[in-house]
């Protein structure tokens, strides 16, 4: 039962995504280092910065939590 619903909510958050990377196809330019410029789609640009935020996230809860440990 357990393995279904993990299986139930993969591929609705995939669906989501998915909606969500049709609906924000339109190209970016993104601008860094020394004029330096990368052409993407919106929905990779956003993607990829809640993955890195997600990322900072897990990476100071862990801090933390090992920091009470002690």
């Amino acid at each position: 039962m357990m393995k279904t619903m993990i299986w139930f909510l993969r591929v609705t958050i995939f669906a989501i995504l998915a909606l969500f990377a049709s609906q924000n196809s339109q190209i970016v330019t993104v601008q860094y280092y020394l004029d330096k410029t990368l052409e993407l789609p919106l929905s990779v640009v956003m993607l990829a910065f809640f993955a890195l935020g997600i990322l900072i996230t897990l990476f100071f809860t862990v801090c933390d939590v090992r920091s009470k440990d002690k």
